[in-house]
């Protein structure tokens, strides 16, 4: 059955005063949750959240090339009572003050079941997100630690890189278009503009 309302929550961050120049994608878009900060099922505890090995480094290094930055990320906690909005916007604010701000936040606050368009592997943050940075999906990069970050990514135009952690399955990892170790390998591997992974080209 849809939800009554399958629209994301978008929160936004303070807008950019530089743009990328040739050669760099228009945005990156990060998972939450076993990417930027540790995976603590279902929190809504800002004192819980701690940013993951290279966090602050990788999104610093995206940010100094100019290119605009969003996190897109799955709550189904509020699906399933276990969070607020109120808790969602607390566990941003937080990551904001240990990473610094974001330009966008798309989260997706429905249940597996409930027929949305934007939980991932579904594609809806990404383009919600592209349109509130005002840039093209297609030249934007997703990087997440699960196949559905990466899905979500190809099935919106966009393109994905894999960070697995201890959790992602083997077989994801091999199925992955791209893959690096930790996130600021990931970043670096976007910023040297690998053939093909932010240009559109197959």
């Amino acid at each position: 059955m849809r939800h009554p309302n399958c629209a994301p929550w978008l929160f936004d961050g303070p807008p950019d005063a530089v743009r990328p120049t040739d050669g760099y994608p228009s945005a990156v878009l990060f998972d939450r949750d076993g990417t930027l900060v540790a995976d603590v099922p279902y929190n809504g505890d800002p004192a819980r959240v701690e940013p993951m090995p290279t966090a602050r480094e990788a999104v610093d290094a995206v940010r100094a090339r100019g290119v605009r930055i969003g996190v897109v990320s799955n709550q189904s906690g509020v699906a399933r009572g276990l969070l607020t909005y109120r808790q969602v916007a607390a566990v941003r604010q937080r990551v904001d003050e240990l990473l610094g701000p974001f330009g966008v936040w798309a989260v997706c606050p429905h249940g597996p079941d409930d027929g949305c368009g934007c939980r991932k592997p579904a594609p809806g943050l990404v383009p919600a997100a592209c349109a509130r940075l005002g840039v093209p999906v297609e030249r934007t990069v997703v990087i997440g630690d699960t196949e559905a970050d990466v899905a979500a990514a190809r099935a919106a135009g966009a393109r994905g890189v894999l960070v697995p952690t201890p959790t992602t399955l083997p077989e994801e990892t091999e199925r992955a278009e791209a893959t690096a170790p930790d996130l600021l390998t990931a970043v670096r591997l976007v910023l040297d503009s690998v053939p093909g992974l932010v240009t559109g080209e197959p």
